[in-house]
């Protein structure tokens, strides 16, 4: 409508657009989200929920302003701490509205903690945690073997600290067999294979040809990213667990890290580790003379103890008596003993002299005597007869001596009758 006034001015009226509740909210979020795609916010947090499905949700409060903040699961669990209420961080991320409720709020790509760094409030969260659950106690550490015959490593087949190992190894003592299990030990994977490789030492523990006695962890010196891996919890949990004794060997010396608390023995440096595994061939070698030499001199001191309570108790006239008593029974054995020996040789000879006269009168005895007597019932004999000589020797005792008495060689022909049970029987001794 064109409306005139007194003066002759137009005035054309303005058109009137009406919105709708989430058009209007959709346009400001798109403007907001154009405007603020990347924003650094600071405050503190307040409210922090975290639900089963794995997303942050919490409020950044400063002063009397406040804003709600949402961190979702893909990026939540690339978190190196967990957020707590009353905790002062910096969030980066995407200003946006919740159109549900027409709320402001931050999408957080990235947190971390204000002052300290996030990599430090994590460790420390961390190392309180398994602290009170008692995986740092020293009552649970496992002994590392003196001399151990095969040793588990798992490090990067890469890294100078292996290099270092085997070396040191080698030079105390080059018995000793090395296992290596390979494992990436800087970067997102780091933690699950260095986890994986302890977990693999202990599955083969009953096969002798790949079970090791210790295990060595560890990696070359690097920045507090770099040895982030070793301040994982489920590495950090697969090292306490292990049935086989750990060795941490993380960093240098001034380096911390979480699997160094759990481990059965924390190493200084990887090099030292190898140290601390296995002892010097010469050490073990001087340790071993010197037992030996301390072990001689305990012998002989004992030896002359007991030589000088022997001389003090010989001087008594009861221990001579019974010496005395000693050496006489002796004697007797000796002279039995000989006795004994001489009846048997004595024995033996009268036995092979009577044995050559018995084989000289058999050798002489004629046969015809014996045939003289029944020569003519052999002839007349309406019967077979079988002859059968038998040849046997017999003693006869004189007195009641066992060895006594007297030999005699007595020759018999038999005849035997067949069909009957009696025999004629021709006899003859000497």
């Amino acid at each position: 409508m064109e409306l005139r006034d007194q003066l002759g001015f137009r005035f054309t009226a303005p058109e009137r657009r009406v919105w709708t509740v989430r058009a209007l909210v959709a346009a400001v979020r798109a403007h907001v989200e154009r405007e603020y795609s990347d924003a650094w916010v600071e405050g503190e947090i307040s409210n922090f929920r975290a639900p089963d499905s794995g997303h942050l949700y919490f409020t950044l409060k400063d002063g009397n302003a406040q804003i709600r903040v949402v961190m979702f699961s893909s990026k939540a669990r690339l978190l190196r701490f967990r957020p707590a209420d009353g905790m002062q961080v910096v969030v980066r991320g995407r200003v946006t509205i919740y159109e549900d409720r027409g709320e402001l709020q931050i999408a957080a790509e990235y947190i971390e903690p204000k002052g300290a760094g996030g990599l430090q409030v994590a460790f420390e969260q961390l190392k309180a945690k398994l602290e009170a659950e008692g995986l740092f106690a020293a009552e649970r550490k496992k002994a590392i073997p003196t001399l151990p015959a095969r040793i588990g490593i798992v490090t990067s087949p890469q890294a100078a600290a292996l290099s270092d190992i085997l070396n040191i190894l080698q030079r105390r003592h080059h018995t000793a067999n090395a296992v290596i299990y390979p494992a990436q030990v800087q970067g997102d994977f780091a933690a699950a294979e260095v986890a994986a490789g302890v977990r693999y030492f202990n599955e083969v523990r009953g096969d002798e040809s790949r079970s090791v006695e210790v295990i060595i962890v560890g990696r070359g010196g690097g920045s507090a990213e770099d040895l982030a891996a070793f301040n994982d919890e489920g590495l950090a949990r697969a090292v306490a667990g292990s049935e086989i004794p750990v060795i941490s060997a993380v960093g240098h010396e001034t380096d911390f890290t979480i699997v160094d608390f759990v481990a059965d023995l924390r190493a200084a440096t990887p090099s030292a580790a190898a140290e601390l595994v296995i002892r010097s061939r010469v050490e073990v070698e001087t340790q071993a003379e010197a037992a030996r030499e301390r072990l001689v001199r305990a012998m002989e001191r004992r030896l002359l103890e007991a030589r000088h309570a022997l001389m003090e108790r010989a001087q008594d006239g009861a221990f001579a008596r019974m010496m005395d008593l000693i050496r006489q029974r002796q004697q007797k054995v000796d002279d039995l003993t000989y006795r004994l020996e001489r009846g048997e040789r004595q024995q033996l000879e009268q036995m092979r002299r009577r044995w050559e006269t018995v084989a000289a009168v058999v050798r002489h005895y004629d046969l015809r005597r014996c045939w003289r007597g029944f020569g003519e019932n052999w002839k007349r004999g309406r019967r077979r007869w079988r002859p059968r000589c038998e040849i046997s020797f017999c003693r006869i005792r004189s007195g009641s001596s066992a060895w006594g008495g007297r030999w005699r060689c007595c020759l018999r022909w038999r005849f035997w009758s067949e069909g009957m049970r009696w025999c004629l029987m021709a006899r003859g001794s000497w």
